[in-house]
C-alpha cells in the first residue's frame, strides 16, 4: 500500500529552518513528503536542500517547472503550508500566484486538495486589515487555517522563537485528513 503524499510547503519565517526535523516527523506519521519553498525560504535553506532531497527522495521545488518538463512529484493527498508568512497569506488569499508554492496552494483550492495552513506572524502584522480578510477568504475556500486559539497565536514583534512553533498542530490536522478520506 502506498503512503499518502504530503506537500510540505514553507515560507520565510524562522520555523522553516526546522524543515529537516518536520520532514522526519511527517514520514514517521506515514507520509511520502515533497518539499516546496517560497524563493526567500529556499535561500534560507539552501544548504539544507541536499538533505531534504535525500530524506524525501524528491526534488525540493521553489520555482515553476518549464511547460515541457514532466512533473516529478506524485499527486498530493494533502498540503501542509507552515509556516505561512503575512506576505504569503495575503498573496494566496488574493490569488497572486507569482511564486510556485502560492500557485500550487491557490490551484489546490480548485482541485479540492485538502490544505492545512498555519501562519507565523507577529502581533503587529495581524493588526493590518488585510490579514483578517485573508484568513476569512481562505477559510471560506475550505482551507483549514490554524490561527488563534487551538492554532498559532501571534507574539509581539521580536519575541517569537522558532522552537516554540507548534508543528504538532498542522501535522495532526494533516494526519486526520488522510485518516478520514474516503
Amino acid at each position: 500500500m502506498s503512503r499518502p503524499v504530503l506537500y510540505l510547503f514553507g515560507s520565510a519565517a524562522p520555523p522553516v529552518q526546522q524543515f529537516p526535523d518536520v520532514v522526519r516527523r511527517a514520514q514517521a506519521a506515514g507520509f511520502d513528503v515533497c518539499v516546496g519553498l517560497t524563493p526567500t525560504a529556499a535561500r534560507w535553506l539552501e544548504s539544507e536542500v541536499p538533505l531534504l532531497e535525500e530524506l524525501t527522495g524528491h526534488p525540493v521545488r521553489s520555482e515553476y517547472k518549464q511547460p515541457t518538463e514532466v512533473d516529478v512529484w506524485p499527486k498530493a493527498d494533502v498540503i501542509m503550508f507552515a509556516p505561512v508568512t503575512f506576505n504569503s497569506m495575503n498573496h494566496w488569499a488574493l490569488g497572486l500566484t507569482n511564486h510556485f508554492v502560492i500557485g500550487v496552494v491557490a490551484e489546490g483550492i480548485g482541485k479540492r486538495i485538502p490544505t492545512v495552513a498555519m501562519p507565523c506572524v507577529n502581533a503587529a502584522y495581524v493588526q493590518h486589515p488585510q490579514f483578517a480578510r485573508s484568513l476569512e477568504t481562505l477559510r471560506n475556500a475550505g482551507v483549514s487555517v490554524l490561527y488563534g486559539p487551538g492554532g498559532f497565536e501571534p507574539n509581539e514583534p521580536g519575541t517569537g522563537r522558532p522552537e516554540g512553533y507548534p508543528w504538532h498542530l498542522p501535522l495532526a490536522a494533516a494526519v486526520r485528513i488522510v485518516e478520514t478520506a474516503p
